[in-house]
């Protein structure tokens, strides 16, 4: 069932007769049902036990990315009152300890990244969370043949839930890796003959700059795709690895810790909507596209996406956030924008938020980085708004250029966009060049830390 970097294995049997232990010894402690406790620990095998364990007992778990500080974890301790805080060795006990009902109440809170403002934490049941495994079990074809590569934190949502769900669900083994490292960590895949590789566009982008250094040695000899998910990704990325990393390409899915896995590309996709959408809505989820009227808007029109379906949490620990959270339908109100064609395949154009509001004129920063990834000099990118006392708000187009090729200047950003039909209206006004782009864990672009940076209230990163 699991394997770590380190050699360290688990078989099915294990993994039940451990967490039995565990929970044996969190019972000790005071740990039952409805008692919240919070975790953190890095991607392993202990991690996954844990949850295993706390799930058990019917405990309502809080699991922590270990790459959140302090304040973070001050803020989640707080608001969840957690009776407990897990960070280092299990307890364990022989002790025989009944499992908790199933209940339809909290059992899971996750808190989103706030890599834009003050992390919220997403209450879940054990039907929600296993709603997401399910469904991207079925999406992917996911059997107990498959071996998955998994370098992303397992305290993350799609972690300990969705992944651990599915392998509990589907059979399917977990190769855990603590520490993202393109070629160590493929090294481990290849060795442990991994079908499902990826993570995410971050990691997939890794692998295939690391497979590049050696184009005749195949890095994943097993693959059959490469999943994405939580960060926007290139247009070619999924030709490229289609042709370079071998498999079907990249299978992309859309979510949030609010709302897992609400689509996903599926193997038999054609490969222009793998490249270039979502996939389709995930089974009993109903997404709409609704305008600035409120109306639901039709297939090819962009709009706000929201969503209904059974892996949507129950709302936020702090109550008071769940009024703009959903609708008066009970929608839930993702922030994204977006379409869906008449095949029903989802494509995503941006953030409600993650605009550039200038003169008065709204700019789209997704479409700005959709269009400035295919500069051949530039390797990656990030686009936001930087306030300006004329203009309201000008857009930053910060950039990653590409080894060894020359520096691209604002000019060459701004013939570049609009040779593809961009107005100048729409173009950055400012630009500035950095070896890497901050990061979340999971991925994503830390444009808060961007912003601070180019302002000149901190000094990098």
């Amino acid at each position: 069932m699991l394997v770590d970097e380190h050699g360290n294995r688990l078989s099915f049997a294990g993994f039940r007769e451990r967490a039995e232990r565990v929970s044996a010894g969190l019972a000790a402690r005071g740990v039952a049902e409805g008692v919240a406790v919070t975790w953190q620990l890095p991607t392993g095998i202990d991690a996954l036990v844990l949850t295993a364990a706390l799930a058990r007992l019917g405990a309502v778990q809080n699991p922590v990315i270990t790459a959140q500080g302090r304040g973070h974890l001050d803020f989640v301790l707080r608001e969840t009152a957690a009776h407990l805080l897990i960070t280092g060795e299990l307890p364990e006990s022989t002790e025989a300890v009944p499992a908790a009902a199933p209940s339809t109440t909290t059992r899971w809170v996750f808190y989103t990244s706030g890599t834009t403002a003050e992390p919220k934490g997403a209450r879940h049941t054990d039907a929600s969370v296993l709603a997401s495994a399910r469904a991207m079990g079925e999406r992917l074809r996911i059997t107990s043949a498959d071996r998955v590569g998994m370098v992303f934190p397992v305290a993350h949502i799609g972690g300990c839930g969705t992944w651990l769900g599915a392998s509990l669900l589907y059979g399917c083994a977990l190769i855990l890796d603590s520490a993202f490292d393109a070629h160590r960590s493929a090294a481990l895949q290849r060795a442990e003959r991994v079908t499902l590789a990826g993570s995410g566009s971050v990691f997939t982008q890794g692998y295939l700059a690391a497979q590049r250094l050696d184009p005749a040695t195949p890095l994943f000899p097993d693959v059959r795709a490469f999943t994405c998910g939580g960060a926007g990704r290139p247009n070619t990325l999924h030709e490229e690895v289609k042709r370079e990393l071998g498999g079907v390409g990249v299978l992309s899915g859309y979510g949030m810790t609010e709302a897992p896995i609400l689509a996903m590309a599926a193997p038999d996709d054609p490969d222009e909507a793998k490249a270039r959408t979502e996939g389709r809505a995930s089974t009993g989820v109903d997404l709409r596209v609704i305008g600035p009227d409120g109306s639901r808007l039709g297939p090819g029109k962009p709009g706000e996406l929201r969503v209904a379906g059974p892996q949507v949490m129950q709302g936020y620990v702090d109550a008071s956030l769940d009024a703009d959270a959903f609708d008066a339908e009970g929608y839930l109100r993702t922030g994204d924008l977006g379409s869906l064609d008449e095949a029903g395949y989802l494509t995503i154009t941006g953030r409600l938020k993650d605009v550039i509001i200038r003169k008065g004129e709204t700019i789209s920063a997704r479409a700005i980085e959709d269009e400035l990834l295919l500069h051949p000099a530039i390797d990656d990118v990030a686009v936001f708004a930087v306030p300006d006392p004329d203009r309201g708000e000008l857009a930053c187009a910060v950039i990653v250029p590409v080894p060894g090729a020359p520096v691209p200047s604002l000019a060459d950003l701004v013939a570049h966009l609009r040779e593809h039909g961009l107005p100048s209206r729409q173009c950055p006004e400012r630009l500035c060049v950095v070896a890497t782009l901050p990061r979340t864990s999971t991925g994503k672009v830390r444009k808060d830390a961007l912003l601070a940076f180019v302002t000149g209230s901190v000094g990098g990163w």
